[in-house]
């Protein structure tokens, strides 16, 4: 449990923050809140989510509530490099906003393709301004994977023809805190699948600045938000894991946290779609779920504001918050043994999940094999022997 001295500490950071200017001053974060019909008490459940999705004691969702307010005092940059802008759509094209996409559409935006109303060499103007203003201050939010080296043309910027690696590498420079949104960002991305004709890499291969990666495809909103709230509050980087990926975010497995876990344990798959495993519930590992191999925590935040997420939905987990994951999760209806290339060990198309628990899985303590040679054993018929 956190003390009084770092209870202290985060108050005083913020009652720092509060002395700075909201960058729009006609409404604040709470009046925007009210004005959407979100009450107070729903305000303060929703820290208290936050709260303790960041591993933080429930004595610190006021701080929670108050780093959420004081988040338009902080400015924003958020570049687009080669993308789809689904993360940027995932979070703000809500059919109802939530207050995490609500606290993101206020927040001192200086500049955001997708959102801003400048065009052409105004919007170049704008970035460069928000660069030299806010030197040493801003967040700088990149989207996308990065043509770079010789083959950086293929991303070109504006009127003045910069490529994104140019613009990249520019504002991570003067940024006070970087954080890489979704997988394009974090790893490269479609992009930078191979053949990766365009030289695509993530963002920390283009600065030496420290980078939080926020990987998925697109990652949940409270991911983003929840990454940005804790900056806000400490000031400083959380826990990453060896991908740099938030521990509070990605320190399990989608695996362990599966409502289908249990159907995993007792060895009853669903063998292909549409079949009465399927209807029942069962686990989806041999029909490609990539859920034993991926760390996210999708199956608490779900998506389309808490409705659903693929595995719930019907298919498995393609392993979208991991490295290179178009490369090394496909196909994605087929287990992760049963594929041409880059297998583990050299298996090919020959390895069935069986051979894959055996080889691979069993050693890591999944222990897919025994729950798939399970349910090979079928039940002797009424009238056969046993």
């Amino acid at each position: 449990m956190l003390g009084n001295i770092t209870y202290e500490s985060l108050s005083k950071r913020l009652a720092e923050l509060e002395k700075l200017p909201a960058k729009k001053a006609d409404k604040s974060i709470p009046e925007l809140l009210e004005k959407k019909g979100v009450s107070r008490r729903d305000f303060m459940k929703w820290a208290g989510t936050v709260a303790a999705m960041l591993a933080l004691p429930g004595s610190m969702t006021p701080l929670v509530a108050k780093a959420a307010e004081l988040s338009d005092r902080l400015p924003v940059i958020w570049l687009h490099m080669a993308e789809c802008t689904g993360c940027s759509e995932a979070l703000l094209r809500s059919d109802s906003p939530t207050i995490d996409s609500l606290i993101f559409d206020h927040i001192s935006l200086e500049y955001h393709e997708t959102l801003m109303t400048a065009a052409g060499w105004q919007a170049e103007e704008n970035l460069e301004h928000a660069i030299e203003d806010f030197k040493g201050r801003y967040i700088l939010m990149v989207e996308g994977g990065i043509p770079s080296g010789d083959s950086s043309h293929f991303l070109t910027i504006g009127g003045h023809g910069t490529t994104g690696e140019e613009s990249a590498k520019k504002a991570s420079d003067h940024a006070a805190a970087i954080f890489a949104i979704g997988s394009c960002s974090s790893y490269g991305g479609i992009q930078a699948a191979n053949p990766n004709p365009t030289n695509s890499v993530s963002l920390d291969k283009v600065t030496d600045k420290d980078v939080i990666n926020v990987p998925g495809c697109p990652p949940s909103e409270k991911n983003i938000v929840g990454t940005l709230i804790y900056y806000i509050l400490y000031g400083n980087l959380p826990a990453l894991d060896a991908y740099n990926r938030p521990k509070w975010a990605y320190g399990i497995r989608v695996h362990d946290l599966c409502e289908r876990r249990g159907r995993f344990d007792a060895g009853e798959f669903v063998e292909e779609f549409g079949d009465e495993g399927a209807k029942k519930g069962y686990c989806l590992y041999k029909v490609g779920c990539k859920g034993p191999y991926t760390f996210n925590n999708c199956s608490k935040n779900k998506f389309n504001n808490g409705a659903s997420w693929p595995v719930q939905a019907g298919h498995g987990c393609i392993g979208c918050s991991e490295p290179d994951f178009w490369d090394t999760m496909g196909p994605y209806e087929e287990p992760k043994g049963n594929r041409l290339y880059d297998t583990p060990f050299g298996l090919g198309a020959d390895a069935t999940a069986d051979k894959i628990g055996l080889g691979v899985l069993a050693a890591t303590g999944v222990g897919i094999a025994v729950h798939a040679a399970i349910s090979n054993v079928k039940k002797p018929k009424e009238g056969e022997e046993a």
